[in-house]
């Protein structure tokens, strides 16, 4: 038997939580404390944009560019959303809790989520923006954009390269699309502070400003549809729920399948819960072992919690009732 962590049990009734949390033979090899190997990482990528982000926003202010000031914001953004990746890797690594069974590791999904709003505030207000500075336009100083912007680039490519180290988890996956987000802002500043340095065409910068938002925008939505799906309990995108069903069915011994979940218990291990309907009872030890095996082989699922019920018995009661 072996235990998620080392934390203090709080018993009840002669009972502790970390008996009850154990994994013994037969159970899944998962722990629902999710080994967590990035956060020194998404820690560097943190301080990085954060330091680099104010040094950006003063720069835009003093040269009036909208394109610097919204990279500056982007990165602000990054930030935050880092901040939320650190802080949900840090909580999806606790041990389940008589309060938590599940463990933590949906902190990740929930940032992810929360990522992604942060994203689309930010898209709307540049929008808005861009549009205001197409109808006045702001004198900016083009070779202060430039310069910034350059630096910019080379900070976000940086922090690319740290975070594309990790892209299995959700979480790191959506501080890495702000990142890529702002790589794309900052070389749309380098091109508006090139532009208006040598032509003088102010009106480079919110246009520019205006394409970032409408690449932004494509991303953006696929992170909240993937964290919105996870945190909504939906079957994995890797799973065909209806084959999951049929092939449960095929398994010699049982006569039908019910209340069949599948879902994520945190992102990439697959669970599922359902009621199996058998001819003989006697027989499900090894009938449960053809299911685990199966569901093992072909669909990828390891955590598996199936009760058996007797068709005879289910028929008698639906005729009582």
């Amino acid at each position: 038997m072996h235990h998620h962590g080392h934390h203090h049990p709080k018993t009840n009734g002669g009972v502790t939580a970390d008996e009850l949390h154990a994994h013994k033979a037969g159970d899944s090899h998962q722990s629902h404390a999710k080994n967590v190997t990035s956060q020194r990482v998404l820690s560097i990528a943190l301080a990085i944009t954060l330091f680099f982000s104010g040094a950006e926003f003063v720069a835009g202010y003093y040269a009036q560019s909208l394109a610097l000031i919204s990279d500056a914001g982007h990165m602000l953004t990054d930030g935050a959303g880092l901040f939320l990746a650190v802080i949900a890797q840090y909580i999806s690594k606790r041990p389940p809790s008589d309060r938590y069974s599940f463990g933590f590791g949906r902190a990740e999904g929930l940032a992810a989520f929360v990522n992604g709003l942060t994203i689309t505030a930010l898209i709307l207000w540049i929008a808005l923006e861009s549009i205001s500075r197409l109808l006045t336009p702001h004198v900016v100083q083009g070779s202060m954009v430039t310069m910034m912007a350059m630096v910019g680039v080379v900070v976000n490519l940086v922090v690319a390269w740290l975070l594309s180290r990790d892209n299995h988890s959700l979480n790191t996956r959506a501080a890495f699309i702000h990142v890529m987000g702002d790589l794309l802002a900052s070389i749309a500043a380098l091109i508006a502070g090139l532009v208006i340095q040598y032509t003088g065409w102010m009106q480079i910068d919110p246009i520019l400003s205006l394409l970032v938002c409408v690449i932004l925008v494509r991303s953006t939505v696929g992170i909240l549809k993937d964290s919105y799906h996870f945190l909504m309990k939906g079957v994995p995108h890797t799973i065909d729920y209806l084959a999951v069903g049929d092939d449960l069915k095929n398994i010699s011994g049982v006569v039908a399948v019910h209340d069949l979940h599948v879902w994520e218990m945190s992102p990439g291990f697959p669970a599922l819960m359902g009621h199996i309907e058998v001819a003989d009872i006697k027989a499900w030890p090894m009938t449960m072992n053809h299911i685990r095996k199966m569901l093992q082989e072909r669909h990828g699922i390891d955590h598996v919690t199936l009760q058996p019920e007797i068709t005879d018995l289910i028929d008698e009661g639906s005729h009582s009732s």
